[in-house]
């Protein structure tokens, strides 16, 4: 049977333009181009500042739009402004319920594509493909429920995590196929289900993110090295980390600017705030984010190391696309941790030490070296993680599941 009717679920999506909003905006947009009729299933954007974006907190609670030519149902979820574990599952049910309405508005439907986070997407993909008697096709974004016991959102694996995980185990059987970012993830994927694996990574628009177009951005102006961090200010990051950092580099020669929004902001910004050479910014608009990235020397990502590959960490491509190297800490079995040796992009840590900050001295002095670093990872992201590459080789597969019906 002819797909054409493309039922999508997303938590996230425009005018959301990073992590998991613009990756399902731009794989939305790529289907259109490609000729299919897709309706978006969502809700109203909120990420990363965890709070119902000004131009749509007036709009009542359930809205039809048309973005590019494409359909979106809207639910106007909970939002908290603090999200506590009992928070964000209240968050989650609100969703669900909400698009559930929203999954019997749609008349047409030949394929179904969830993606997850939430994992509760899966159920609403598995209704949509009952309804229709379609493929279901389920994405992988993050395993939230491993993330929140990773990173202490969870605290324990009592009772409710064992049921969130039958659960878990019970919504991905039902995918006709499973997609994730990254191979550890699949190995993951495979713990959990039975369903057919695809391994589709997180891509990077190498002809937006270019720095032979980019100019200097305001944000970083400064005559000092300039260390950024540009992402999700959330629990993922070691921000206790991030603050000893502060103290020990040199305020003298290095000017560190973060940007970004998320639920640990305000901690951040107070835990920094005697330090003279620590900047704060919001996000910037993606059409910014070349400029930003790439006026930047250095790039950071400090992760919890406890974190093993529960998502693999988008603004990496980024910050490889930029052409300037990065200083990451991590998991030693990190799937990030291969790209880096195998692209030679910067350097990866497992925990911190003030070796670090002798790794970054000797980085800044060797001029040629900190070029040949940078050059190295845009060259790995463009030959590895390019968009068009990623969504062509997701178009085969969409045409493989075409055969099957």
């Amino acid at each position: 049977m002819k797909i054409k009717n493309v039922t999508f679920i997303s938590l996230n999506y425009a005018p959301e333009d990073t992590a998991i909003g613009l990756y399902s905006t731009q794989w939305v947009e790529f289907l259109k181009e490609a000729g299919f009729n897709v309706t978006v299933v969502t809700a109203f954007p909120y990420y990363p500042k965890w709070e119902i974006s000004k131009t749509y907190k007036n709009k009542r609670t359930f809205l039809r739009e048309e973005r590019n030519g494409i359909s979106i149902l809207r639910y106007k979820q909970y939002v908290p402004k603090n999200p506590s574990f009992l928070k964000r599952v209240i968050h989650l049910s609100d969703f669900t319920v909400g698009s559930f309405i929203n999954l019997f508005k749609i008349k047409e439907c030949d394929l179904v594509i969830s993606v997850v986070p939430f994992t509760t997407s899966a159920l609403l993909g598995y209704i949509q493909k009952k309804r229709f008697k379609v493929k279901f096709w389920m994405h992988i974004q993050d395993f939230e429920f491993d993330a929140a016991l990773q990173t202490g959102v969870g605290k324990n694996k009592n009772i409710v995590f064992s049921f969130l995980f039958r659960l878990e185990k019970w919504l991905f059987s039902k995918p006709d196929l499973g997609s994730t970012i990254s191979n550890t993830m699949l190995k993951r994927f495979s713990e959990k289900s039975n369903s057919e694996q695809y391994y589709m990574p997180n891509w990077i628009d190498d002809k937006k993110i270019d720095p032979n177009k980019s100019k200097i951005h305001p944000y970083l102006t400064s005559d000092k090295v300039k260390i950024l961090y540009s992402g999700n200010i959330g629990d993922k990051q070691d921000w206790e980390v991030f603050v000893e950092f502060c103290n020990d580099i040199d305020p003298h020669k290095y000017e560190i600017i973060v940007v970004g929004d998320g639920s640990k902001k305000d901690w951040v910004k107070k835990e920094t705030k005697q330090f003279n050479n620590v900047k704060h910014y919001s996000p910037v608009p993606f059409e910014e984010l070349s400029d930003l990235l790439c006026s930047a020397d250095i790039h950071i990502l400090f992760q919890k190391p406890e974190v093993l590959d529960t998502v693999m960490p988008s603004k990496v491509l980024g910050m490889m696309a930029s052409a300037k190297p990065s200083i990451i800490i991590g998991n030693e079995a990190s799937e990030v941790k291969s790209i880096f040796e195998a692209s030679g992009a910067g350097l990866y840590f497992f925990q911190y030490s003030k070796d670090i900050i002798k790794s970054i001295d000797e980085l800044i002095s060797d001029k040629k070296n900190l070029i040949l670093n940078g050059n190295n990872g845009r060259k790995y992201v463009v030959e590895n993680f390019s968009k068009d590459k990623i969504l062509s080789k997701m178009l085969k597969k969409l045409r493989n599941l075409e055969g099957e019906i």
